[in-house]
């Protein structure tokens, strides 16, 4: 979709900037369903699609009873927010999914404890980790306020949805471990069960 609505504007000789977000501005909230499938350039495009394409195919892959979920409301939610909290000018572009995404990506395997995910948490900071510095507004040009807001929307997403989708095995062990360990609170010995406890132990 992102190319072929390219491809149209190349052909057409026009620029859909117009149908991007501009926050606060009721012209401007049709952005919230059209602004991720616009881009300025081809340079915005490629940088744009490639980590795109590869975050989405781990979210739909190792989340997938869950992915539509997250996709759906990291593309409206992200969008709402930047029409609500960002400055006054166009929002174009997928850099707010994309954060939501690895922001997702990478706080679902850690708060799990999944080994197979939690490595999946640090290939997308091996690979997209410098996406930080997409956080600081040092290029106006650029939508900063869509990498907070996705960043935010991601980590929340992660925190409800951790108890949905791919879960860390539990094994026996842990479980009788647990079991072991557990002893009510209000059960206090006195000094005769100590002793009568302790003659069990030795007859043991």
């Amino acid at each position: 979709m992102l190319w072929i609505i390219k491809l149209i504007e190349l052909v057409s000789e026009q620029d859909f900037y117009t149908y991007g977000i501009y926050p606060r501005e009721l012209f401007g909230l049709k952005g919230i369903l059209f602004a991720p499938f616009l881009h300025s350039g081809m340079n915005h495009l490629i940088d744009n699609s490639v980590p795109l394409f590869l975050l989405m195919i781990a979210l739909f892959y190792f989340y997938h009873e869950i992915a539509f979920k997250v996709f759906i409301l990291s593309f409206i939610i992200t969008n709402m927010m930047v029409w609500v909290g960002a400055r006054a000018s166009f929002h174009i572009g997928a850099s707010g999914l994309i954060y939501s995404f690895a922001s997702f990506l990478f706080f679902s395997g850690i708060l799990r404890r999944y080994p197979r995910l939690v490595a999946i948490s640090l290939l997308v900071v091996f690979l997209y980790g410098g996406l930080v510095w997409g956080l600081l507004p040092y290029d106006m040009a650029i939508s900063f306020e869509s990498h907070i807001y996705g960043s935010i929307v991601g980590l929340v997403l992660a925190l409800f949805y951790r108890k949905y989708g791919p879960q860390r095995e539990i094994y026996s062990w842990e479980i009788e471990d647990e079991e072991s360990t557990d002893l009510p609170w209000d059960v206090v010995l006195d000094e005769d069960d100590d002793e009568d406890i302790k003659k069990k132990n030795e007859e043991g």
